[in-house]
């Protein structure tokens, strides 16, 4: 079992890499042309609506709800009722997709006064954030499409084509960026146009690999099917569950913009590069058990529910620790080395830097919520994750509220750090009391010599910063720096690790 989820989370992983790299391109180029201003205030906030749906979507909470009952109809169903179920679910949450992005688009300017209340008063603002909302808008229909696809691939165990798709939306706005912007006469609006467009060709790129499964939907009316009522009955549940981060870091950028100018610019940055290894490591790794424990829950194999659980939370210990630690440490660096050219000045590096570390202290949290989820969701369990998401969220706005005024946009990320952490320790704590996982023996000496050697390896780091120079480096000599010191620092975590006695049996499961 253990040799072919460690193939299928590289697969998952080496795509979402290849994307997120073109996504710090994306940004790279983004930072460069258009600067921090309150132009792209306006660009990220109408942004991070579609965005933080695709997010929902996308990246596997849509899963959480429908991967389960797929399975069931896989283990005990023929290959036609399987195919019944897929054509009358996707046509029935077709349609609410598509009301739903219409409504969306007839009351856009009343949205961005819901999630950017702050843009109300400035009036110019507010239009360009309502104007490029209308845009963007229909790609709520296309990437739920896409995820749609992605889960009965998934589920069959495909997981190159959905990983992927996430690459066309990075080169869609990279083209939009470069050839439509300069045709504009406000030309952030030329990315929307690029969002929009990679919704539709994301989907595309879906459809041969369904064709050889023989299971490409066709769209029918699944209103009075009981089972289909039950995928959108756990639907919304599902999806708050696993994403209550997401509604975090929403909700940072609702209050960021009663903040000063850039704000919202300066979380999405650092946003984005806490993004990166949640990607590729939690992400990848929740993609990949999610079918695995729905499998073993409906073979009512609760060993093998189990040992995947701890497979996957080995290996987020393993990577998650010290990629959190080198976020950490090495917060301004990264940021100069990738974003500090043209537009994008010392003072941006500053204040993004204050916020990727505060959400570097969560990303650990941000991992476990994406690895413990599908232990509940699995076993069609929607209420738990619920019920902690909500405590979780009601801890982020108290937080969000008392820290915004002393540290301003980075109490806003340390709020979401706080709540993550604590929201995964509740679905930890759940799963050990239900005895629904058991950990396999020797975690808490594996614990402690990860730890040892993620102090180790931040010392190191910190020590060999030279953060003042960064700022007056050339791009080539700071990319030059950063590979070594990351280099250096995993190499020096790694033989840290050997020395103290980790060997590949303790994270590999054999």
């Amino acid at each position: 079992m253990s040799k072919q989820l460690i193939k299928s989370t590289a697969i998952v992983g080496s795509m979402t890499l290849l994307s997120r790299l073109l996504g710090f391109v994306r940004d790279m180029l983004l930072a460069r042309i258009f600067g921090v201003d309150a132009s792209t205030d306006a660009f990220y906030i109408a942004f991070k609506i579609p965005n933080f749906l695709r997010r929902l979507f996308a990246e596997g909470a849509f899963a959480q709800a429908f991967i389960p009952v797929l399975s069931d109809y896989k283990q005990r169903q023929s290959k036609s009722a399987l195919k019944l179920l897929i054509d009358e679910t996707g046509g029935t949450l077709a349609l609410y997709m598509m009301l739903t992005s219409i409504i969306g688009m007839l009351a856009a300017p009343w949205l961005i006064s819901v999630f950017a209340p702050g843009f109300h008063w400035e009036s110019g603002q507010h239009e360009l954030a309502t104007e490029i909302l209308k845009i963007t808008l229909p790609y709520l229909f296309f990437i739920f499409s896409v995820a749609f696809a992605g889960s009965i691939l998934n589920l069959h165990g495909k997981f190159a084509t959905p990983a992927i798709t996430p690459i066309i939306l990075n080169i869609c706005m990279i083209a939009a960026a470069i050839w439509l912007a300069p045709l504009l006469p406000q030309p952030v609006v030329a990315l929307a146009w690029g969002v929009l467009a990679a919704g539709i060709l994301q989907l595309a790129v879906q459809f041969p690999a369904l064709m050889s499964l023989r299971l490409l939907p066709r769209l029918r009316n699944g209103f009075k099917n009981n089972d289909v009522k039950r995928i959108i009955a756990m639907m919304l549940p599902a999806i708050f569950g696993a994403s209550v981060s997401q509604i975090n870091l929403l909700l940072d950028s609702v209050m960021a913009s009663f903040l000063k100018s850039g704000s919202v610019s300066w979380l999405y940055y650092s946003d984005r590069l806490v993004e990166f290894p949640l990607g590729i490591i939690g992400i990848a790794i929740a993609t990949v058990i999610l079918p695995n424990l729905a499998k073993s829950h409906s073979q009512n194999d609760a060993e093998r529910f189990s040992k995947t659980l701890d497979w996957g939370l080995r290996w987020v210990m393993l990577i998650g620790l010290p990629t959190s630690t080198g976020l950490m440490v090495l917060s301004r660096p990264i940021l100069s080395c990738i974003f500090e050219y043209g537009e994008f000045t010392a003072q941006d590096v500053l204040f993004s830097s204050q916020s990727l570390m505060a959400y570097s202290v969560g990303l650990s949290g941000f991992m476990l919520i994406k690895i413990l989820t599908p232990g509940f969701t699995a076993r069609h369990d929607m209420r738990t994750p619920v019920k902690f998401g909500i405590y979780a969220l009601i801890i982020h706005i108290i937080l969000s509220i008392i820290l915004m005024f002393p540290l301003a946009h980075a109490g806003l990320a340390l709020a979401t750090s706080i709540s993550a952490l604590f929201n995964g320790a509740l679905l930890l704590q759940h799963l050990l009391k239900s005895n629904i996982y058991r950990p396999e023996p020797g975690w808490r000496r594996f614990s402690l010599k990860l730890l040892s050697a993620n102090g180790t390896m931040a010392t190191a780091l910190y020590l060999n910063l030279h953060t003042e120079q960064w700022h007056i480096w050339s791009g080539s000599e700071k990319a030059l720096m950063l590979s070594l010191m990351i280099s250096l620092g995993g190499a020096l975590y790694f033989l840290i690790l050997f020395l103290i006695g980790i060997r590949p049996r303790y994270f590999l499961g054999e």
